[in-house]
């Protein structure tokens, strides 16, 4: 496999784009289903098989739920476009840029057990 030698800024960033991802998925978890307030539900029987059979009236978000998940999305978009757009792509040709973008995506899966340190190369 290659080796990649990722700069410290870029690994920074998706680091903490991973953070910010599992921090919303986490607060998206915890929010009624609905944004805006909904009575409950059923769907007919024998009717979008894919679907939820049913669904309990949902309060809708409070105001203080949109701004965190707004404030979140924000921010992991603004990561996303460091990561994406960083000038350390620019070095890399063809097939070499999609397999250090997904190297980079699984440096946290690349931890050295035994002394505890982050490997940055893959």
């Amino acid at each position: 496999m290659a080796t990649y030698d990722f700069p410290d800024d870029l690994v920074s960033a998706q680091h903490e784009l991973d953070t910010v991802a599992a921090q919303l998925t986490a607060l998206l978890e915890t929010l009624p289903w609905a944004v805006e307030p909904m009575e409950a539900w059923e769907r007919p029987k024998d009717y979008w098989y894919s679907a939820a059979p049913s669904r309990p009236a949902s309060p809708g978000w409070t105001d203080e739920q949109r701004d965190q998940v707004a404030a979140l999305r924000a921010r992991r978009l603004a990561l996303a476009t460091t990561v994406v757009t960083h000038p350390y792509w620019s070095g890399l040709t063809g097939g070499t840029v999609s397999d250090a973008r997904t190297a980079l995506k699984h440096l946290d899966q690349d931890v050295d057990q035994d002394v505890g340190e982050e490997r940055r190369t893959v």
